[in-house]
């Protein structure tokens, strides 16, 4: 098949689109390695890679949308797979990126000739002529909470959030997120260098899409990128310098590389062998040390001494639902049957946790989820069997972070004006 590169980059975008619907794959894991075997070959521009992610995320948020769209103008979906992702692709570059519509056409038009597939060139050509005329029309009349939102999801949301605010936090989780920094100290200067704002957080937050590398400070380990949301649960522990901390779940790595940044002696534990390299590359380029330990959380606790540790954050395993704008992949993995499974996983290690963790110690608990089950509901359960105290925060975070039991709570419409949040949960618990 011969490529160009505008037609590579929607075939590989077309091929890892059925990797992640149809065969369970994680965008980012899907991703690197597409990205690693092209490397071998034929590697691509960095603006190219750029763009096949932009793609790939743009058509996993608003697939409801897309299809729904699709369906006025195809009495029956084809039934090659390939096809029908290709008009997936190109609704989203038509109606989404605003490609220029004839380039959109074009370029998909020819990958379908170019397959086993050509005899449908005609009925794609014609359906995505009528994206173009009719699409925008289409698009005013839709409810993209409810189409891009599973149902069971945006029903948690209603029941914990109210109505509309559950509408807002979906089409919140349709936009692209912002590049946010951590910095090891002076983000005013930072914010200057990466062309940036100071969130009232103290992260610095950059709306351009950018090349992380080539960025002033990257080689020189200034800063790291994390999320607004995720910088927030390590800044809970009020005074652990020198203290003997466990970040469990640690990768990437930047809640322990905001412990080093506090003083603590840190262990950072993942399941995950290449994620741990990930986090030993990122410790690395900043110059910080920890100890590291490849092994599953429940395995690493059995094999501790009881009330060994002075402080634990524990970023457990969940449903990620409060990070669909990054990860848009995830409502196609979850179901409302995971989240009692995580729940379950998640209060079993909290309880775990207690046992190695000193008296009157701090665990820090989170989740990128603000599924009342994985969060709120989970602590006030836990909080009854007597073994933690939740510790309300107030002056470390800011207040409108505080829900009213005093847990950190972030929902993806907090500083909407400033491109959101990720969702989040964390609290703060004492061992009695």
């Amino acid at each position: 098949m011969k490529m160009t590169p505008e037609l590579k980059t929607r075939f590989l975008s077309a091929t890892l689109l059925n990797i992640i619907i149809r065969q369970n794959g994680g965008l980012e894991e899907e991703f690197a390695r597409v990205m690693a075997e092209m490397d071998k070959s034929s590697p691509l521009e960095q603006r190219d890679r750029m763009f096949v992610r932009l793609l790939l995320t743009t058509t996993l948020r608003r697939l409801g949308q897309i299809d729904d769209i699709l369906s006025k103008f195809l009495k029956k979906k084809p039934d090659a797979v390939y096809v029908v992702d290709l008009l997936r692709l190109a609704v989203a570059q038509i109606l989404f990126l605003k490609t220029p519509a004839h380039a959109s056409v074009n370029t998909t038009v020819d990958l379908v000739k170019q397959s086993k597939f050509k005899g449908f060139a005609g009925l794609v050509n014609a359906v995505l002529h009528n994206v173009i005329r009719q699409g925008n029309s289409i698009l005013e009349k839709q409810n993209s909470a409810e189409l891009n939102t599973p149902k069971w999801l945006l029903k948690i949301w209603q029941e914990e959030y109210g109505v509309i605010e559950a509408d807002n936090i979906a089409d919140c989780s349709l936009e692209e997120a912002p590049l946010d920094f951590t910095v090891k100290e002076d983000p005013v200067k930072w914010a200057t260098e990466l062309g940036g704002i100071v969130m009232p957080n103290g992260t610095v937050r950059r709306n351009k899409n950018a090349v992380v590398p080539e960025l002033n400070g990257f080689k020189e380990g200034s800063w790291w990128v994390q999320d607004l949301s995720a910088s927030m649960p390590a800044r809970l522990f009020k005074d652990i310098n020198g203290k003997k901390v466990a970040d469990v779940c640690a990768a990437p790595g930047g809640k322990t590389a905001q412990l080093i940044c506090f003083g603590a002696n840190v262990t950072a534990i993942d399941i995950s062998k290449n994620r741990i390299k990930r986090l030993q590359e990122n410790l690395s380029r900043l110059g910080f040390n920890a100890e590291i330990c490849v092994e599953d959380a429940l395995k690493w606790v059995e094999n501790q001494k009881e009330n060994s540790w002075d402080a634990i954050l524990l970023d457990a395993p969940c449903s990620a639902t409060g990070t669909l704008r990054r990860h848009p992949d995830v409502v196609l993995h979850r179901s409302e049957k995971d989240i009692d499974r995580l729940s379950s996983l998640q209060k079993e290690l909290l309880l775990k946790m207690h046992k190695v963790l000193k008296k009157n110690g701090t665990l820090v608990y989170c989740v990128c989820s603000i599924i009342p089950k994985e969060g709120r509901l989970l602590i006030d359960e836990i909080e009854k069997e007597n073994l933690f105290k939740r510790i309300p925060l107030s002056s470390e975070v800011p207040n409108e972070m505080i829900s009213k039991n005093g847990d950190l709570t972030i929902l993806p419409t907090l500083y909407k004006q400033f491109g959101g949040c990720d969702g989040f949960y964390a609290a703060r618990l004492k061992k009695i």
